[in-house]
Formats: structure tokens, sequence, C-alpha cells
């Protein structure tokens, strides 16, 4: 059975350690949209963060963002959207007063205030990198909390590892527990992390399996390549699950396939041997 949607994380995983994409990539998933295959981004990323990518490969593609919170086509319409509930925001918001530094409330807006910040300083070498490439979709609002004038698609938290680990203990023990659902993304190498506080049930897999359903595909036809905690469940979903060379270790215990490294494109390997190649699924 032939492949029909390629699941592609972006981070650490389509693009290579210096954030750029091989040409290799580009031209491997290229080269499975020609052949009809469907090819999805599905990313911690907000939509318009993860765009430039897109328009980058050059090729119709499905955006699925924000962890599994949001469905687009590149071309911009919303597919498919779940939100946080404004009084869970809030509440978790007060209850990380203690990383109320790293915070952020993400809204499904066009352009401006997507993303709400209490502030952002040019001398926070976590976090300033990160935001300053996305500077016109960022707005501010002080107290944080002042901008809940609806449902959030998120709050995220982003800093080092060691921060991150325990704001996502602190919220694991919240009575708001079940309420919201946690994703993190940790790059060990750069002590940097961030936390996403999701609507329940709200993961990559739960997405990627509701857009298959719609779409009417089957598991065994959906190859999934990511590198990091948050993907594990899409890595679960999928038929073929494939691990990067250069994925966290946990990812490496399942006895998924592995390819090889960002830097070294794995990406178009894995495209190459599974889909383009029609080789069969994981056992």
């Amino acid at each position: 059975m032939g492949v029909r949607l390629i699941a592609l994380d972006i981070d650490g995983t389509l693009l290579d350690s210096r954030w750029k994409l091989p040409e290799a990539n580009r031209a491997a998933i290229c080269e499975a949209a020609r052949r009809g295959i469907e090819v999805a981004l599905v990313t911690g990323r907000r939509y318009d963060f993860a765009l430039p990518v897109a328009r980058d490969l050059g090729c119709p593609l499905t955006m699925i963002v924000n962890n599994g919170g949001m469905i687009r086509a590149s071309s911009g319409e919303t597919r498919l959207r779940h939100l946080l509930p404004a009084n869970v925001a809030r509440r978790v918001l007060q209850e990380c007063m203690k990383w109320r530094e790293g915070a952020a409330v993400i809204f499904d807006r066009p352009r401006a205030n997507q993303l709400l910040l209490e502030k952002l300083e040019a001398n926070d070498s976590i976090r300033y990198a990160y935001y300053s490439r996305n500077l016109e979709f960022i707005g501010f609002a002080q107290p944080l909390e002042s901008c809940l004038s609806e449902d959030p698609l998120q709050v995220m938290y982003s800093g080092t590892v060691a921060e991150m680990e325990e704001a996502e203990r602190v919220l694991a023990s919240s009575p708001l527990v079940g309420h919201f659902r946690l994703a993190a993304t940790k790059y060990a190498a750069r002590d940097f992390a961030m936390l996403d506080v999701l609507p329940p049930g709200c993961t990559k897999g739960a997405a990627l399996a509701e857009w298959a359903e719609r779409q009417g595909l089957r598991r065994e036809e959906i190859l999934a390549i990511g590198d990091n905690h948050n993907d594990l469940e899409m890595l679960h979903f999928a038929g073929i699950p494939v691990v990067m060379g250069n994925s966290v270790p946990e990812l490496k215990t399942y006895g998924w396939h592995e390819t090889h490294s960002n830097d070294d494109g794995g990406v178009a390997a894995a495209i190459e041997r599974f889909a383009l190649r029609e080789a069969g699924s994981c056992a």
C-alpha cells in the first residue's frame, strides 16, 4: 500500500541545525507532491511562524500548527480549530507566575496581536532571537491576563530546560489538570525549551488522526517524521513512523525506523525510502 500523506515536523526535522531548508528535502517533498501525495507540516509553531517554511517549499501543503490546535491550508483558510477556554488560560497564568517572563498567549487572528507578551527585551538571549523574526505578529499586554477577551489557541511558556520541566511538573499536579493538555519541546544542546498549554486532547497525533479521517486516509498510508517529545503521538498514530538521527533519545526506544540527522538530509532519505519507493509499513 502506497503512502498518501507525509506528516513532517519542522524544527529539528525538516530544517537543519541552522534553521535552513536543505535542497534535498525540498526536492523530495516537491516530488512527492507532484505524485499526488499530500504533505502536511505538523509543528508546534504558530501558522504565520511556519508560513515562511511553507513558502520556501513552493508546493501545496496542509499546515497542522500549534501542536495540533489548528489546521490550515498553506493558502490561509482554516479547516479545523480547537480553543483553550479563556478562564482556563487565566488560571494557568496565575498558577505559573514564577515563569511569567517567558509566558505568551496565542490567538487565531489575521495578523497583528496573534502572540501576546508582557514584554520583550533585546538582552533576553533565551527568547529574543526566537521572537524577533516575527515582531509583526506580536503585541503586548500588562498584565498578560488582560488580553483574554476571547478564547486563545494556547498559552505558551519558554525558558531553560530545567525551568520548563519545573513548570510542567507544577501544571501536571494542578487542580486544573484535565482542562488542558501539555506539550513540551526541548532542545538540550541549546538549553532551551517550550511548554504549550493546549485544549484537552489536543496533540499533533490527535489532529493528524482527525485530518486523516476527514480525508479518508488509513494509518498505513501515512508516513510521519519527527525528532522531539511533542512528535510522540503523531509517530504513534502513523503507520510508518520515522525518527530523525538527531532526535531526543526517548523517541529511539520505540523500535521505529530511523533516518539520517537533520544536517544530513534525513527527511529526503526517509521520503525516498518510504514514499517514493513505496516501502512497507513499520512492524
